[in-house]
């Protein structure tokens, strides 16, 4: 048996304090910040780019940023904000990153410059950073067990269900003014007094220092393995995982399917479909193994993507669509949930900010690989199918490792 392994774990001797409803309830709402940040703006995009770029079409190429730029910062600031969350403290640094987040994304409502509105959502990412990071570590401090993989599964859940609720708001905001939507970041502010009177540090709780789940701490060589593979894994993930929604829209007017409802439908089907995976994914981790699970969500997305490629009608569409959704829904859960086992309470921020840098890497970097695939194989579809070799080859290598894991997990 694994000595690593988190499900056959040693004993835990709890903290001081027990987490329960209310802290769970805190932390998933700050989760779902992070998706707040680039779902609320899409919508308006075409508004803003009419309000600015006729005075200056230079600035054309700033408004997608305006939406994108958040994900690039979260990228870069996130490892940064897992140190200080090990070097501050998560509680600090979550109350303060949440009430930033309030004042700097709600900002643009009051500016008439495009630039300015840009650093603003620079610094929204920038807060994002911190929040996920802390929220996500505190997750790991918590809870343990079956009780943590829980926690892990409803953030996902709730983000997905947080993304659906303000995409619509930020699109009904957005048909009076593109100012609007952005007043809904002020909504947040709300949960700073929650957060300073439910949850508790950690780090100053007499919490042990050493992973709660996995026994014996990792030496360096196998940390910098474990976190390693998780990263990779998730980065590779989350550019598969963005191709479908983000390319769909062009593969219907492709097609000949114009109708913005139409493509809000086929894109609210993979969402459904992104959401029914994460639901799924304990039941499935419990009968395959966590290991197995990579293999299964991997090959799900390859094969959404390929039959994606190849689809021409919308009802073949929203098939490819769905299987990838599944298979998305699976991922972060289950590249997250070793290294929260197998972090050391002192290294769980700096570990889990480098895996939220690893998750919006690859976020921000699939529609440039999209981008540089279509540029070498020749088009959009033949981009998707080339992506969807790589997915499918990752799952293979993953194959192997699994099978010898069954059991194990």
């Amino acid at each position: 048996m694994n000595p690593l392994s988190s499900t056959h774990a040693a004993p835990y001797t709890p903290a001081a304090r027990q987490a329960g409803a209310s802290q769970g309830a805190v932390l998933l709402l700050g989760s779902s910040l992070t998706v707040m940040g680039a779902v609320m703006i899409a919508p308006i995009l075409p508004k803003l780019a009419a309000e600015f770029v006729p005075a200056d079409p230079r600035l054309a190429a700033l408004v997608p940023l305006v939406a994108t730029g958040p994900a690039l910062a979260i990228a870069l600031c996130a490892p940064l904000a897992g140190w200080l969350a090990d070097r501050v403290g998560r509680k600090m640094l979550l109350l303060l990153a949440t009430l930033a987040y309030g004042l700097v994304g709600a900002a643009p409502a009051w500016l008439d410059n495009l630039t300015a509105i840009l650093v603003c959502r620079l610094a929204l990412g920038a807060a994002e950073a911190c929040v996920m990071t802390c929220c996500t570590t505190l997750i790991g401090d918590y809870w343990r067990g079956e009780q943590r993989v829980r926690y892990v599964n409803r953030q996902v859940v709730t983000i997905g269900v947080v993304g659906t609720v303000f995409f619509v708001l930020g699109g009904a905001a957005g048909e009076h003014s593109w100012r609007y939507p952005f007043y809904l970041y002020l909504l947040p502010i709300l949960l700073v007094p929650a957060i300073a009177i439910v949850l508790w540090e950690p780090l100053r709780d007499g919490q042990p220092a050493e992973p709660g789940d996995g026994g014996t701490p990792l030496s360096g060589g196998q940390l910098a393995q474990t976190l390693t593979v998780g990263y990779v894994l998730i980065c590779i993930g989350m550019i598969s995982s963005f191709v479908a929604p983000v390319q769909m829209p062009q593969l219907m007017v492709d097609i000949g399917q114009r109708s913005s409802t139409m493509i809000g439908a086929v894109a609210g089907a993979g969402l459904l479909s992104t959401l029914a995976g994460s639901i799924a994914w304990p039941w499935l981790r419990a009968a395959l193994g966590r290991r197995f699970v990579n293999v299964v969500l991997l090959a799900l997305l390859a094969t959404g993507l390929i039959l994606l490629a190849r689809a021409h009608t919308v009802p073949a569409i929203v098939a490819a669509v769905v299987i990838h959704g599944f298979g998305g829904g699976m991922l972060v859960p289950n590249a997250i949930l070793p290294l929260m086992s197998r972090l050391s309470l002192a290294m769980r921020g700096r570990g889990l900010g480098g895996f939220t840098a690893a998750l919006y890497l690859g976020q921000f970097a699939s529609p440039l690989v999209v981008l540089a695939c279509a540029q070498t194989f020749g088009g959009l579809r033949a981009a998707v199918i080339a992506i969807a070799c790589g997915t499918a080859v990752t799952a293979l290598l993953w194959l192997l490792p699994a099978l010898r894991s069954r059991g194990d997990d």
